[in-house]
């Protein structure tokens, strides 16, 4: 017994188990401190818990309470054990906010103390189905987060000096306002929201349109802009929506499985479809653990994807294995014929053409003509690969038929020049197979997102703001962000007010010193407030910096093209929504969440009213309650008129279960709206009383509006691009600059990194920084220790080839030499990297300035910065280090490597079509570190960081030379919030031109 004693001692100790091992004095009615935030304590049950074993019918956990329990549940605590203490909660449903892809969780508040006890999957999420990884889950520590911000902060002294004054959140809105105010009278172009993830469908847009300004700014240039390019020239549409469950085949460009853009919900799918049958081909330089998985690895260097893909393509042509009359019915063949004199370099291919009588045969002959030179050779030769397995591959994609999905987002696309093509090519074996919005093939993510009507909508606002969309980059998607810093050095402009939500940009962009001398700077960066749950590197040189809500303490909604389906989910703020269900009335979210954390749709409202106050600005109508009271709108009206009004199917489901739209959407946290949705390009039907068909096959009615495209003696919706048909050639890239065969056709261009650049000889590498870890997302995982304990350094990959060239072995110091600066960090060893390439995850190296403030210790480098000249450096003084705080695990960090802060060293690349920023960087030495050199160090020239920009501005062709129509930018591509076409007009006095 004495043994026993001492065992349950010793686990009391090491795990801090609650109960009679550990006990703790209650707080008083289990309140919160107002200062500092708690470890969550719970209340016992006077009820016994019942064990249930649940068949949810499709493969998920028994575990799930069924939803007819969620309002009152209990169960034994397992921390309490070896007592059997009952626990009882209500469950309140939710969205994680730790990536994009939108997952259901389902929070355990307790109803005694409204404390939350933990996170788990919500199985009523069509998307998610009840599986969540490791970030889920971690939403519990970052809620409890010990050195999170609870109150509302102005900087006090020189900006970064990290010196701050508590406010109210009156005094805030009050002060922002006014600024927001100054600078709406004087201009249209003054005010930017520079948004990172922004994790919500269409709340804030509304809020920046209603401002009647061009402000919406966001980080997609660094993500996945190039991608959406791709996807846009082919269909209108920017993201794809691969049906990976039903596929027989599935081809992804990088590491979509367990680390792609929306790698839970399809990473379940992918894996089903194996379990079914289907093969996984993936192109990867580096071994993830999709390539592992994978019944096809094709490491390719970078760049020479197009190549790879297009030998495929080759292969579906020269066989007669593509869908013939898919082809003929829905691609632009015409078209690609009427303008092929114009753009043909092949002889052959031109001959037919010219001596064939425009017929779709013609077409087919000129399309074998045009791609026979994407041999098998000559990919396995470019690709660096076997050439064994790039035939593999091509006969997997053929015999998939119209069952292939695939994907593409980051990778390939975003990290060489010419990225964008990689798309391009990538979706062409669909249009070839005929695998676009089938049943096991690839849709668009239109097809399948839902995106709700809000109550009313704010006009297009008539600005342009020339920081985000410059004239040389018309296909920019969307705004040039990473740039900005290099925009306003160069004079183009300054920033009134400048909003930075989910967004950390001097950490996530590259060149990031260029951006901490913009944040600095008064007098172009004239106002900042940092909307942040947590510390971030950023956020220190604000300033405002201001708390919001994780992902269970707003509301939002969130709509994601996870599979065949549409849904919509429901964040709620779970500690709000569990008080009001016993009783409690909550006037504003922040009276229910820690401290004073708000929710970001409360404060636009608020913005609204105190900028407004007598709605002469147009803002304020837009946030005004619906009963006409003249009182401003509260979350329940807000959501619920949404709901009732805007969600096909949910009022009559809610109104089955005598619930209204709004409680069952409380209840369930999430609703699909419709599933099999397949070819809806298709829909349609007879030719109206008055339509017309014009010469180009579009469908006009007698108002002259665009109906459709007419094919097959009947008006179909088609595609959104300006044909309304698939477009292999694009006349909109000809016609505003590029209508070289290479950019008109799904081609291949050259990388900036192609072997042709890298001279290996001379030591000369290609760093890969575009990977990422399943465990983390971007800036947002710096204070969740848990999933820091998992992951927390980015080591230096490196090929044993590599490694024995230059005498290193694994945990060796490298440093690392770029275009315009260098970094030192830590090699791993591993033949899971091509030689010639060396692989960072970009994730890790966060900082801070100093001791016991900013991003957390134990996830954090404390540096010093430097600057001498155009010089720039950071030193790490230490890393990870465990401090005492409310919750015990800060003092059990066992962790010092927190990575190093690669991006910082990266010069910018924006790509003169797309305006991606390219990531691959060509470094010029790799060695072993000097004995001055420490982990993590970091040293950047600016003035040669402003050098690279300028020649990858030259590659650029502007819209003042190139337009066709005068305007900026072709009108039909997609803009986030677009202006009235007015505003599209080029002014009289574009920037640099005399």
């Amino acid at each position: 017994m004495a043994a026993w004693t001492d065992t349950l001692t010793f686990l009391g100790n090491l795990l801090d188990f609650r109960g009679n091992l550990n006990p703790k004095p209650p707080r008083k009615d289990f309140a919160r401190t107002d200062d500092e935030m708690l470890p969550p304590e719970f209340g016992e049950a006077d009820t016994t818990p019942e064990m249930l074993s649940v068949d949810h019918g499709d493969g998920r956990m028994s575990q799930y309470p069924p939803p007819e329990n969620w309002d009152d549940w209990t169960e034994w605590d397992a921390r309490a054990w070896p007592r059997k203490v009952p626990r009882r909660y209500t469950l309140v449903p939710t969205i994680c906010f730790n990536c994009e892809s939108g997952c259901g969780l389902l929070a355990y508040v307790d109803r005694k103390t409204f404390e939350i006890k933990r996170f788990e999957g919500n199985p009523a999420h069509p998307g998610s189905r009840g599986r969540n990884c490791a970030k889920g889950p971690a939403t519990h520590n970052q809620i409890y987060d010990p050195e999170r911000i609870l109150h509302p902060l102005k900087r006090v002294g020189e900006r970064g000096g990290g010196q701050w004054k508590r406010v109210s959140w009156a005094e805030a809105i009050a002060d922002i306002a006014d600024k927001m105010r100054a600078s709406r009278e004087r201009r249209r172009d003054g005010i930017m929201y520079h948004v990172g993830r922004p994790g919500e469908d269409h709340y804030a847009n509304r809020a920046i349109q209603s401002w009647g300004v061009d402000g919406h700014n966001s980080h997609t240039n660094i993500c996945s802009a190039a991608a959406r390019a791709g996807y846009a020239f082919w269909t209108g549409s920017d993201r794809p929506s691969p049906d990976h469950s039903r596929a027989r085949a599935i081809l992804l460009v990088s590491a979509h499985l367990e680390s792609g853009h929306y790698f839970n919900p399809h990473a379940q799918r992918i894996i089903e479809a194996k379990r079914q049958g289907a093969k996984i081909i993936t192109l990867d330089p580096r071994l993830s653990n999709t390539a592992a998985r994978s019944d096809v690895w094709l490491p390719t260097w970078p760049g020479s994807e197009s190549t790879l893909l297009l030998s495929i393509a080759n292969h579906l042509i020269q066989t007669d294995r593509y869908d013939r009359e898919f082809v003929k019915r829905w691609v632009n063949w015409d078209v690609f014929l009427a303008e092929a004199p114009g753009f043909l370099e092949n002889a052959e291919a031109k001959r037919i053409v010219d001596e064939g009588d425009g017929s779709f045969e013609t077409f087919e002959r000129a399309l074998k003509a045009l791609y026979a030179e994407f041999t098998f050779e000559r990919a396995a030769e470019e690709a660096q690969v076997p050439l064994e397995r790039v035939v593999e591959a091509a006969e997997i994609v053929a015999r998939a038929g119209s069952r292939l999905a695939t994907h593409t987002w980051r990778a390939a696309t975003m990290g060489n020049r010419g990225g964008w093509q990689v798309a391009r090519c990538l979706f062409f074996l669909n249009v070839l197979t005929g695998s676009v919005g089938t049943e096991g093939g690839t849709s668009m993510n239109n097809w399948n997102k839902f995106v709700p009507k809000p109550p009313t909508t704010p006009p297009a606002g008539d600005a342009w703001n020339e920081l985000h969309l410059p004239h040389e980059w018309p296909f920019a998607m969307y705004e040039m962000s990473f740039l900005l810093p290099h925009f306003v050095a160069e004079g183009r402009g300054d920033i009134d007010v400048y909003f930075t939500r989910v967004y950390n940009p001097m950490w996530i962009n590259p060149d990031g010193f260029m951006w901490l001398d913009l944040l600095k700077d008064e007098e172009k960066m004239k106002f900042h407030v940092a909307m942040t749950p947590t510390w971030n590197e950023s956020a220190w040189f604000a300033d405002y910096v201001l708390p919001f809500g994780h992902a269970s303490e707003r509301h939002d909604l969130m709509s994601q093209e996870t599979h065949h389906g549409s849904w919509i989910g429901f964040r709620q703020p779970v500690q709000r929504v569990a008080r009001e269900r016993m009783g409690e009335t909550i006037e504003r979210t922040w009276q229910a969440n820690p401290g004073e954390v708000a929710e970001e749709a409360e404060f636009w409202i608020d913005i609204a009213w105190a900028l407004d106050p007598d709605g002469k600005l147009g803002v304020r109508e837009h946030f005004e309650s619906p009963t006409g009271s003249g009182e401003p709108i509260t979350m329940d009206e807000y959501w619920g008129w949404v709901f009732d009004h805007s969600v096909p199917g949910l009022p009559e489901v809610a109104e089955a279960e005598g619930l209204t739209p709004l409680a069952w959407m409380r209840k369930y946290g999430a609703f699909e709206i419709s599933r099999d949705r397949y070819v809806p390009y298709e829909n349609g039907g007879p030719l109206p009383e008055g339509a017309t068909v014009g010469d180009d096959g579009l469908v006009r009615g007698a108002d002259g509006a665009e109906l459709g495209v007419f094919v097959d003696g009947a008006v179909r919706d088609g595609f959104k691009t300006p044909s309304r048909k698939l477009e292999i050639f694009s006349k909109t890239l000809s016609t505003w600059g590029w209508p070289e065969q290479q950019h008109v056709l799904p081609w291949t261009l050259e990388s900036h990194v192609s072997p042709g650049n890298i001279d290996r000889s001379k030591g000369e590498m290609l760093l890969l920084p575009t990977f990422r870890l399943p465990t983390l997302i971007h800036t947002r995982s710096a204070n969740a220790k848990w999933l820091y304990e998992i992951s927390h350094k980015n080591p230096v990959w490196m090929h044993p080839e590599d490694a024995a060239r230059i005498s290193v072995v694994t945990g060796d110091l490298l440093r690392v030499d770029t275009e315009i600066g260098w970094f030192v960090d830590r090699v791993w060893v591993t033949e899971g990297i091509k030689p010639g390439i060396i692989a960072m995850s970009h994730h890790l190296g966060r900082w801070r300035l100093k001791e016991g403030a900013g991003i957390g210790a134990g996830t954090s480098n404390l540096v010093q910065l430097g600057s001498d000249g155009d010089g720039r450096s950071l030193r790490v003084q230490h890393g990870a280090r465990g401090y005492v705080s409310s919750d015990p695990d800060t003092a059990r960090i066992w962790w010092e490597d927190v990575g190093v802060h690669q991006n910082l060293t990266h010069a910018v690349h924006p790509d003169p079509v797309s305006g991606a920023h390219c990531w691959h960087q060509k470094v010029s030495s790799v060695r072993k570190a000097g004995p001055d050199e420490r982990h993590g160090d970091v040293h950047v020239d600016t003035a040669r960081s402003m050098e690279v920009y300028r020649q990858w501005h030259a590659l650029a062709r502007s819209a003042v030379e190139h337009s066709p129509d005068g305007t900026r930018r072709p009108y039909w591509l997609k803009r986030p919030l677009k202006p009235t076409r007015e505003a599209y007009k080029l002014p009289g006095k574009p920037w640099g031109r005399s």
